[in-house]
């Protein structure tokens, strides 16, 4: 499922993370090393064409990671101002190997070349807030569910 479905499936919520990562440029990304443990790595990631796109430095280690198991968690950058709450997207990432796909990004974003350019399938998008200063409310999302939202004291 790309961002475009989501957005369908879940307007509010879609409209919600795209603010919040919109907010801020620079994001954190969790890719799996080889041997499995975790890796964080800032990361500025686009909404483009129905698509959440993660563009890389050539043979980065979070690139690299992504070639080899392209599970993946990204955090938006929740900055001074939290009150709309807190985004994170799960999902998995495949490289672009399409020239015309990677041409077209290309012309809207301009990156320093050489690059790796990644196209997301998400698995699930949450975001967390205090509501009314009193609880905490989970939003979770995942393909052909409907957006659930937890509330805790």
């Amino acid at each position: 499922m790309n961002w475009a479905a989501f957005t369908t499936a879940a307007p509010e919520l879609a409209a919600l993370a795209e603010e919040r990562f919109g907010s801020y440029r620079h994001h954190v990304l969790a890719t799996l090393r080889r041997d499995g443990s975790p890796r964080t790595s800032g990361l500025e990631v686009r909404f483009l064409g129905g698509e959440l796109w993660l563009g890389m430095m050539p043979r980065s280690l979070k690139a690299l990671d992504l070639l080899r198991d392209p599970r993946f968690a990204l955090q938006a950058n929740p900055g001074a101002d939290v009150g709309s709450g807190d985004v994170r997207i799960g999902g998995r990432a495949f490289e672009v190997e399409d020239g015309a796909a990677k041409a077209a990004y290309v012309e809207e974003v301009e990156p320093p070349q050489p690059f790796h350019l990644f196209r997301t399938e998400l698995t699930e998008v949450v975001r967390t807030y205090v509501e009314d200063e009193k609880y905490l409310v989970t939003q979770v999302w995942k393909p052909g569910e409907p957006v659930r939202s937890l509330k805790r004291t």
